[in-house]
């Protein structure tokens, strides 16, 4: 294995990395509070993955994805998930002109660099399914023709915990697509009057200026793959994602019967690169256990099945990943 220069590639990542305290500074002009839902936003973003959100209506899970696209400057659409929508209204379809005397191609809201998917889970497995496509291939098929998506490509899908009337609940293979499930809470206090303040006032509601070009964080996502990670690190990751599939093996015998099936290959692959992208946040060159715990709930919660007895007993998947972290052993 070749050795690698830390110090020069801190330095390089030091001086890549100078635009995220901008999107920060940037996305805090119009986002109050909220820390944890921007910095994850910037992960997927940076480790080109997408994000599932859950959270009651009014968090602003909306405002913080629009306000992430005005700072990139780059093309945003939404799309509101409704139990009668079709692939069609998603992808875009074709159109015959009368003039020209053939089909022309109508491209559909999913062509954009940020796409908002709305309560996700109150349309069909078809509308989703098509959604998710897109997200793993990166392309759409529209009649006998293929277009690349454009770059970069950012799925962020909400759904509502709390309305559970008329809606379909993502597949578990298809909920595995999502790098990571961000779950958002309720502001503080101060920072509920503040957003009170904000909103009370006769100024002009805050808007994000273009601090960023979509250019920017294609280089960054190259430069964020190149974040050193020590053999001892990769080893911690498998033990982790391991941990949720034999957990015996690892002193966990308690949790043998609360897991159904344990977190696939897949987090083992967005963990890493979580991990390195939550290392570039913190313009670091090389990643260190603390970014692998800071990065883990939102990687692995939508990932562990619960069995039964779980539920019954109220044992969350968050409580699961805390006693695997807890026994899995740190380099």
């Amino acid at each position: 294995m070749e050795t690698v220069n830390i110090k020069e590639l801190n330095d390089r990542i030091q001086r890549e990395s100078s635009f995220v305290d901008l999107l920060s500074m940037e996305m805090g002009k119009v986002i109050v509070g909220q820390k944890e839902l921007v910095e994850n936003l910037m992960i997927a973003l940076l480790a080109n993955g997408h994000v599932l959100l859950e959270g009651v209506p009014g968090l602003a899970k909306t405002l913080a994805i629009n306000t992430l696209s005005q700072a990139v400057d780059a093309k945003f659409s939404r799309i509101q998930f409704t139990p009668d929508l079709l692939p069609a209204d998603l992808t875009g379809t074709l159109i015959y002109s009368q003039k020209d005397g053939r089909f022309q191609v109508h491209k559909g809201p999913i062509f954009a660099n940020f796409v908002l998917a709305d309560e996700i889970n109150r349309s069909p497995a078809k509308v989703q399914s098509a959604l998710l496509e897109a997200m793993q291939e990166r392309q759409v098929t529209i009649g006998e023709e293929t277009f690349p998506l454009p770059e970069p490509f950012l799925v962020m899908a909400t759904q509502n915990p709390i309305e559970q009337e008329g809606t379909y609940p993502l597949p578990e293979a298809q909920v595995d697509r999502f790098m990571l499930k961000v779950v958002v809470s309720y502001p503080k206090k101060d920072e509920e009057r503040q957003i009170i303040r904000m909103n009370n006032t006769s100024a002009p509601f805050p808007k994000a200026s273009p601090v960023v070009t979509p250019e920017d964080i294609i280089r960054a996502r190259s430069v964020v793959k190149d974040v050193y990670m020590d053999e001892k690190i990769e080893r911690y990751i498998v033990d982790i994602v391991y941990a949720t599939r034999t957990p015996e093996d690892y002193n966990l015998q308690s949790l043998k019967g609360l897991i159904s099936y344990g977190a696939s290959p897949r987090a083992s692959i967005s963990l890493s690169l979580a991990s390195k992208a939550y290392a570039f946040i913190k313009r670091r060159g090389y990643v260190i256990p603390e970014d692998v715990r800071a990065v883990c709930n939102e990687v692995l919660r939508h990932r562990i099945g619960l069995s039964y007895e779980a539920e019954a007993e109220n044992v969350t998947s968050e409580n699961i990943i805390s006693e695997v972290l807890n026994a899995v052993i740190v380099p």
